[in-house]
């Protein structure tokens, strides 16, 4: 069994990782093992988690990840939307799609971290996102059929749920919260996804994808 450190945002994504992800790589021989980001170390007492907020402290983290020799890889579980601007490859960025800016990020991230263990993944734009790839779901969820029609606007407006924007007002969460105040990350996200099942996430979501094919190729 071929043990992977994945760094991940918050508490959303750790439930995702181990509810959603570990149940398709297990049988794979692949465990993937959570590790939520830190966001304020303390001297006495557990320190806080969840959230990036400048990427020394991520930076930390990564060190400390990489010297458990007794893993196979270190990988990551972080929204590109938020992401501080002290990020490697954020000042850098080039034009194009969010693909491709991401995608920049990850390979400027990996050559700062430079070891051989290490491979940066970035969700486009945030969690959520991955919602946007069956909205029926969500509306079955909440046993609110009225809000089909608005959800699937929002889906067809872009090319992927990837390309749904990075706007503080209009990133994935910010547009399911505005249709179902109820809403809650850590409870319903994971859950939805389970739902939506992954062929069809990857089927929507190219770059998420990619990366479940880099943990396959393991």
């Amino acid at each position: 069994m071929k043990r992977v450190l994945v760094l991940a945002e918050g508490q959303t994504e750790e439930r995702f990782i181990k509810d959603v992800l570990n149940e398709y790589f297990l049988p794979r021989g692949v465990t993937l093992i959570p590790k939520v980001a830190t966001t304020k170390r303390v001297k006495q007492g557990p320190d806080f988690k969840g959230g990036i907020t400048d990427y020394q402290k991520v930076k930390n983290d990564l060190r400390r990840l990489l010297g458990d020799t007794g893993v196979s890889c270190v990988t990551t579980f972080i929204d590109y939307y938020g992401l501080p601007g002290d990020f490697p490859g954020m000042p850098t960025r080039p034009s194009g799609s969010p693909q491709v800016r991401a995608r920049h990020v990850e390979v400027e991230w990996e050559r700062l971290i430079s070891h051989p263990k290490f491979h940066a993944y970035l969700m486009i734009h945030e969690f959520e996102a991955l919602l946007f790839a069956r909205p029926e779901e969500i509306c079955r969820a909440f046993h609110s059929p009225g809000i089909l029609a608005e959800l699937e606007g929002i889906r067809a407006s872009f090319q992927t749920p990837e390309d749904i924007n990075d706007d503080p007002q209009t990133a994935p969460s910010k547009r399911i919260i505005q249709v179902l105040p109820g809403y809650q990350k850590t409870v319903h996200g994971p859950m939805l996804t389970k739902r939506t099942g992954l062929d069809i996430l990857r089927s929507e979501c190219h770059h998420f994808s990619d990366w479940l094919g880099w943990l396959e190729g393991l």
